[in-house]
């Protein structure tokens, strides 16, 4: 029913729209006219889409499980592509499509909307529990799987047997793991680089392998399951890999025009609403309108960010405001998502991410990607380098307004969530590509409009 609803969830739209908007051009318009033969039907395609990003980013079809939050995104989805067509149409001052059928639209499409996501909503607990790992490691590296196996996973799997080396390790006629494995009913066996290099936890998990159990790294099971590459592995092979950006031609040039064309978007809807920002920075955000500070870019060089100030101005330190890569100000010490330093309408700011629109300019000029690791000022950059390992290797790229450290962890508050950042940076470095890039643009996306933001 999870795949049906999914199928329904995309063809709803496409259905309701070119429906509406064939009916309209036939029965209602005078005189008639065909749908595909004028200007509207390149916005009829673009209404399309922008209902189903709307669905996607408000977490339909699945994401929501009350049936309070079903409706609510239900409701939004639709009217928010309504309401972005509608602002299209004033902002070009001319009628592109119907209201009729952009109204009609949106009010199918809510019931249309709960219909599929009730379909994905009562997902059997057998399917969430698909993988069940056997991990042989130590245990530092087993309680981050179990913790994030529980809140961030990229496929679903539970934990259900820990062995420690010694414990795996074969003699006197035993075999712990293959015992363990048959015990537990796991699925998958991982394990960490200490257990690979015992030659007899790998004879047992060769012959588990034989008998149909899915054997797998430390290192390739967070990649697969978390979405991360463990800093205890990243010492050896695990570094040697291809950068898109680096080593793939045809991605970088491809990566740079959409970053131009994003920044262009990106700088239309700052001078749109830069008049509105202005005046409310008068009431609720005295001080200047812009935050400037230097950040450091690909390949170490540093360049001067630009934001929508939503701190308090301090003595007209330029640094006063938070790093909002790693959430640290002036003074050395790291913000927190309530901070009180924080005006109220820099916190609007911040939540809408409106705050960042600026940037826009720095995408454009080739200091900023739309999708990369988030840059950082030049003298944590240094505190950092001594701290965390191999963390220069994030320079490799050119930094991103958001990027999958965002999207998967979330704020840093120390330098402990730092390293977990790094973690998923480099995870981002070796699978670097454009549907990548896609993924990370609309969870985004779905993390902003549901009201969690993403990391900054």
């Amino acid at each position: 029913m999870t795949r049906v609803g999914r199928v329904l969830a995309l063809v709803g739209p496409v259905a309701v729209v070119m429906g509406l908007a064939q009916y309209h051009a036939s029965h209602i318009a005078e005189p008639s006219y065909s749908v595909t033969g004028t200007f509207r039907f390149p916005w009829t395609v673009a209404f399309i889409a922008m209902l189903l990003a709307a669905s996607y980013a408000a977490g339909l079809p699945d994401g929501r499980s009350s049936v309070r939050g079903i409706w609510l995104a239900a409701i939004v989805a639709p009217i928010g592509a309504a309401v972005g067509v509608s602002l299209a149409q004033l902002l070009v001052g001319a009628a592109l499509l119907p209201r009729f059928v952009v109204l009609g639209s949106a009010a199918m499409l809510v019931p249309w909307n709960v219909l599929c996501a009730r379909l994905t909503a009562d997902v059997d607990a057998r399917a969430r529990d698909t993988a069940k790992a056997l991990v042989v490691g130590e245990q530092a590296d087993v309680g981050v799987i179990l913790v994030e196996l529980d809140t961030v996973p990229e496929r679903p799997a539970s934990v259900v047997g820990i062995l420690t080396v010694a414990e795996a390790r074969a003699g006197r006629g035993r075999t712990p793991l293959i015992e363990a494995a048959e015990s537990t009913g796991a699925t998958i066996v991982v394990l960490d680089s200490a257990a690979q290099a015992d030659p007899s936890i790998v004879r047992q998990a060769a012959a588990l392998h034989e008998s149909g159990l899915r054997v797998r790294a430390l290192t390739t099971f967070y990649e697969q399951w978390l979405g991360k590459l463990p800093i205890g592995e990243l010492e050896r092979v695990s570094l040697m890999f291809d950068i898109a950006e680096i080593h793939g031609g045809a991605y970088s040039r491809v990566k740079r025009l959409l970053d131009v064309v994003a920044g262009v978007a990106c700088g239309v809807a700052c001078v749109a609403i830069l008049p509105l920002v202005a005046a409310a920075n008068l009431v609720g955000n005295r001080g200047p309108l812009l935050f400037r500070q230097e950040r450091v870019g690909k390949g170490g060089t540093t360049f001067t960010m630009l934001k929508f100030r939503t701190m308090v101005p301090t003595d007209g330190d330029i640094d006063a405001e938070a790093d909002e890569a790693l959430d640290i100000v002036a003074d050395g010490s790291w913000t927190q998502e309530s901070d009180a330093r924080v005006t109220t309408f820099g916190r609007l700011l911040r939540r809408s991410h409106l705050d960042e629109l600026p940037q826009a300019w720095n995408m454009v000029a080739g200091d900023l990607s739309l999708v990369g690791p988030r840059p950082e000022q030049p003298r944590y950059v240094d505190e950092l380098t001594d701290k965390l390992p191999f963390y220069p290797m994030r320079h490799l790229v050119r930094p991103g307004l958001t990027g999958w450290a965002q999207v998967k962890y979330g704020y840093a508050a120390d330098h402990a969530d730092a390293l977990e950042k790094l973690q998923y940076e480099f995870f981002y470095l070796r699978h670097q590509s454009l549907l990548l890039d896609l993924r990370i643009v609309v969870r985004t996306l779905r993390s902003v409009v549901g009201g969690r933001g993403a990391g900054r």
